[in-house]
């Protein structure tokens, strides 16, 4: 039987969806314990992964087991297993041939930045602090740019998996909110692409922050798509800030 996992999680104490030894990652938590309920070895396929710091609202993830569950009692018997970072929000069946990162068809980060003088406690493990003023209209004046399928080298990892860094980004908006927790403004960024390399949205985001400040202009970046050249994007930003908010299926 083959089940779909819509899972959460805060991302700060795990190095990663992927396994490694040694570490504490997402997939290596849920397959320890899914392998404890079905007393045998199982593999968690996840949509994409997500790299060490980084949080879940929406990661979807199969499994296939030979023990009979109904959802909700494979969902409770994960959770009751699990430390409380980590949790199954539903389970359901699927077609045998359902598989998490191949049938994805759209994911959604968002991106959170406290722009405010001080940094709330309740948001330090969930998004970036800014102190410096950051220009909204110029940031979503320039997200305009990073629409469309374009080769995304200058802002990726240079270890990026494989050799295509091609991608076509679907929407990208920038919006500011005022924050109770906050005390001030959380600047949110916004990204829907059919997939993202490495760094991908990080990158993005950094180079934005700097857009933001006055300190790169729309001539830069168009230059910095089209040559590849990773000089000319800005400083990655900080893992804790980003989320994987939604994945789309058919």
């Amino acid at each position: 039987m083959n089940y779909k996992l819509l899972i959460q999680y805060d991302g700060t104490d795990f190095h990663g969806w992927q396994v490694q030894e040694n570490s504490r990652t997402i997939q290596g938590e849920l397959e320890r314990v899914i392998g404890m309920i079905e007393d045998a070895d199982v593999a968690v396929v996840g949509s994409g992964r997500t790299d060490a710091g980084v949080h879940a609202e929406g990661q979807v993830a199969n499994v296939r087991l030979n023990r009979p569950f109904t959802p909700d009692k494979l969902k409770n018997a994960i959770n009751g297993n699990l430390w409380r970072d980590i949790r199954i929000m539903k389970a359901e069946k699927v077609a045998d041939e359902f598989h998490a990162r191949f049938a994805a068809k759209m994911k959604t980060y968002v991106y959170r930045v406290v722009n405010a003088p001080v940094m709330s406690p309740f948001w330090r493990r969930f998004a970036h602090h800014e102190v410096r003023p950051l220009d909204v209209g110029r940031m979503n004046d320039v997200a305009r740019l990073f629409l469309g399928e374009h080769d995304w080298t200058a802002f990726s990892s240079a270890q990026a998996d494989g050799d295509n860094r091609v991608r076509n980004v679907t929407d990208f908006t920038v919006e500011s909110l005022w924050d109770d927790r906050a005390g001030g403004s959380m600047i949110e960024f916004r990204i829907s692409a059919h997939g993202f390399l490495r760094y991908m949205v990080r990158s993005i985001v950094g180079t934005m922050l700097e857009v933001g400040r006055g300190e790169k202009d729309s001539d830069t970046i168009q230059t910095a798509i089209v040559t590849g050249n990773r000089d000319l994007a800005g400083k990655t930003a900080s893992a804790a800030g980003l989320t994987l908010f939604r994945v789309n299926y058919d």
